[in-house]
């Protein structure tokens, strides 16, 4: 699916920040524009105070390196764009550079839906290094959010157990594309469906939906507003009975459900977006089940997340599906991943890469360097731990992962007798396509399958386990050589 010519019918090769473009306009002016570099997307800490993270974006990326090129308009705008003596700020020979500019990178990437953990690499992009730099915003745009809905998604489903979730929140999303990326995002780490018709028409994901309260208030009474609908709908009757008073809403919802009975059609369910949910639920339910509608589905809303999922079942709720919507589409309380893109590497004179590191007085801000690639080993079909190791650098069969957070934490794996898989794969070869994309329905029971994998520990919301991720012993021999160099430098 060409996402980003269906949505904007333009070009969004300025989907960047200035200083890409003015550090791009160096590299050309210094004659080093084609040098090979390597960059490596990571994040140095798992969102919501969890133990994982779900990756998600991948099909955003490869639509808009698909689509990576300099339009003239995109020209013609950078050609007005004037430096602070107010000179132009890039020459007429850099633009009609761009203006030539093929894609050629080499990008390798970790599948959508993958479970991954702090410091790995979950893109890494190779070529000119003229052409890397200018992915990196929105590269990261891209991965932030989508990895941010994903895992928030997948953490409300583990608290809803199984129960379907519906991805309820359109009107409350940041604009339009944020809506639509959060949609997809939520589908696939987990919920089932969303309010979102655009959203289902892009990405096939099921749409769900009845009335709203005004809906109620546009008839002379609520069992009239009820009657009507299930005369309109009478195939998707799940009525909101919360407008005046719940119980009572219940009880005109039966009625009305006694209707669609005698009619052979379904009473679906009833929506509860207010007031006490454990109590009224419980109410609802004995309603329900005393009417012999014992199947008639109980439905919550009203700004619900994991937490408070966790909470109405401690209290056994009689809710059975949830509608979420602001606390999902918003990541409420953990606006941004903060995956950052480093440059890792650089090919001399010599056509040898020399490795790349940024110093900080804080050691989390401390890159690893290098051509990096995780390798996850598993047994019994249970992740155990994962390496980050140099792609260029022959590994044996004994390794010693080392936490590049705390070199105290090892752990000694041998990759003879334990099964193991390299988890970044080729997405672009010289700027080609050359990655399988599966659907997002394929992508969505991925993540079910990665969460099967995982210890129960790592899925706790207060204090999880911390999965094994280390630096391969020469990885991080050399990470220390490179910092001690730099700081006698």
């Amino acid at each position: 699916m060409k996402i980003t010519q269906d949505l904007y019918k333009s070009s969004l090769t300025l989907l960047t920040d200035l200083y890409q473009l003015t550090m791009a306009y160096g590299y050309w002016k210094s004659g080093i524009s084609e040098k090979q570099g390597v960059f490596n997307l990571f994040f140095r800490d798992n969102p919501f105070g969890g133990g994982y993270t779900i990756t998600c974006g991948l099909e955003y990326i490869i639509d808009f390196l698909n689509n990576f090129r300099f339009h003239d308009d995109d020209l013609k705008y950078l050609k007005t764009l004037k430096g602070y003596n107010g000179t132009p700020l890039f020459e007429k020979a850099f633009l009609d550079y761009l203006k030539k500019l093929t894609f050629t990178c080499q990008v390798d990437a970790i599948p959508e839906g993958t479970v991954v953990f702090p410091h790995e690499p979950l893109i890494r992009v190779q070529g000119p290094l003229l052409q890397c730099q200018l992915l990196e915003t929105p590269l990261l745009n891209i991965i932030n959010f989508q990895s941010l809905i994903a895992t928030k998604a997948s953490r409300i489903n583990i608290a809803a157990n199984g129960e379907p979730v519906m991805e309820f929140g359109l009107r409350r999303a940041q604009g339009i594309d944020g809506a639509l990326a959060a949609s997809r995002a939520a589908f696939i780490g987990g919920c089932s469906s969303t309010s979102n018709v655009l959203a289902g028409k892009l990405f096939g994901i099921p749409v769900a939906g009845t009335h709203a309260h005004s809906w109620v208030m546009s008839f002379e009474s609520e069992l009239e507003a009820f009657r009507a609908y299930a005369k309109v709908l009478p195939n998707n009757c799940v009525f909101l009975v919360d407008t005046y008073d719940t119980l009572e809403g219940v009880k005109n919802a039966i009625e009305v459900g006694k209707m669609l009975k005698d009619d052979k059609e379904e009473f679906v369910g009833i929506r509860i977006d207010s007031g006490d949910l454990a109590y009224f639920s419980q109410k609802a339910r004995k309603l329900l089940d005393d009417a012999g509608f014992k199947n008639t589905m109980i439905i919550a809303s009203n700004d619900l997340d994991e937490n408070i999922i966790t909470s109405l079942k401690q209290q056994d709720s009689a809710i059975k599906a949830w509608g979420i919507g602001t606390k999902l589409v918003t990541a409420f309380d953990q606006p941004a991943l903060g995956a950052v893109y480093k440059l890792a590497a650089l090919k001399n004179t010599k056509d040898q890469w020399e490795y790349k590191l940024k110093l900080s007085e804080q050691a989390i801000k401390v890159n690893n360097p290098g051509i990096q690639q995780v390798r996850r080993f598993f047994n019994q079909n249970k992740y155990q731990a994962d390496m980050i190791y140099d792609s260029q650098h022959p590994l044996g069969n004994k390794h010693i992962i080392i936490d590049p957070m705390d070199p105290t934490r090892r752990k000694y794996i041998d990759s003879a007798k334990t099964n193991y898989k390299d988890l970044l794969v080729p997405v672009f070869k010289k700027g080609k396509p050359v990655y399988d994309l599966p659907d997002i329905r394929s992508i969505r029971e991925f993540v079910q399958q990665e969460m099967g994998k995982m210890d129960k520990g790592l899925k706790r919301f207060v204090n999880p386990h911390s999965f094994p991720v280390g630096l391969e012993k020469k990885l991080y021999d050399l990470k220390t050589k490179l910092v001690l160099d730099l700081r006698k430098i």
